[in-house]
């Protein structure tokens, strides 16, 4: 079932729990993630991220859209970290509903700039924008930032940051890293805390794999209603096409094909269970889908 974003997110927060939200990038990552959300009987979200459109903006959107349709519990779309205007109006046009309008690799004055004028665009296709003030350390996709370049979100300024630009949700640095982990993670709650009681939007915390369930729980209760998770399912998918591949006895491509979803899916069940959702997609019969379906074909 192709769902809304929103609903997706305001159905989680008020039940205490999170959304899992997966990056994709071919056929068999999409495979896992519905497949591991209807096993769970989890809502989800299938998240592109731009480095996965450079192999095909528009088969890998249709591809997502049409898996959501035929998916039997409620998945959302969404475009993550997109700093080009240019390719979130593709994704607008070909019927995407969710988007991130990444200005935080910007100054403020200028990531300030984009936002708005992107969430403008966005609203006009009634679709759903998260932003990021702040800026995340770690490697993901090629795209490195240094810990010396990270910045955590203010509380003050994201009021600001909210108010100017009209984002429906706000992706939070408070010590969450891309990629993987060096040290032991330590995140900031009393800023996620100051940020929750400044704000009512929905929070989005990127860099959530690697991170432990104790930090995931307190997480939650303080109003994160959204996790990306895209490291820890990469990584099974190269784990498993190279045990395959240099297996002693190699298999079909089919077979491998296979055994790629079978350990993505493993990986996302798992955070599915540790965000609290599994079990949870009754409560997402929205209004919303048949609309969106509608939309999407436009």
């Amino acid at each position: 079932m192709l769902s809304s974003t929103k609903e997706l997110l305001e159905t989680a927060r008020r039940n205490s729990y999170a959304i899992g939200a997966f990056n994709i990038y071919n056929l068999e990552g999409v495979k896992a993630v519905v497949n591991a959300a209807e096993i769970s009987h989890s809502p989800a979200m299938l998240q592109l991220h731009p480095s996965a459109l450079i192999y095909g903006k528009l088969p890998l959107v249709k591809l997502c859209l049409e898996s959501a349709k035929s998916a039997k519990v409620p998945i959302a779309i969404h475009l993550d970290h997109s700093t080009s205007a240019s390719d979130i109006r593709l994704a607008l046009d070909a019927g995407v509903r969710s988007i991130m309008a990444d200005g935080s690799p910007m100054t403020y004055a200028k990531n300030l700039e984009f936002t708005r004028d992107m969430t403008a665009l966005s609203h006009k296709f009634h679709a759903v924008v998260e932003a990021e003030i702040g800026r995340i350390s770690g490697t993901e996709d090629g795209l490195t930032i240094a810990e010396k370049e990270a910045k955590m979100t203010d509380p003050i300024q994201a009021v600001e940051f909210v108010n100017q630009t009209k984002v429906d949700a706000l992706a939070v640095t408070i010590g969450n890293v891309h990629g993987e982990y060096k040290n032991p993670p330590r995140l900031d709650f009393d800023r996620l805390e100051k940020i929750r009681s400044l704000i009512d939007i929905p929070l989005v915390l990127h860099g959530a794999s690697g991170l432990p369930a104790e930090m995931i729980q307190r997480s939650i209760q303080l109003g994160v209603c959204k996790f990306n998770v895209n490291t820890e399912v990469r990584q099974a998918y190269m784990q498993a096409l190279k045990l395959e591949i240099c297996g002693d006895s190699p298999k079909d491509l089919l077979e491998i094909a296979g055994e790629a979803i079978a350990a993505m899916q493993e990986v996302i069940i798992d955070k599915l269970e540790l965000f609290g959702s599994v079990g949870k997609a009754h409560l997402h019969d929205n209004p919303y889908a048949a609309m969106l379906a509608g939309q999407a074909h436009g």
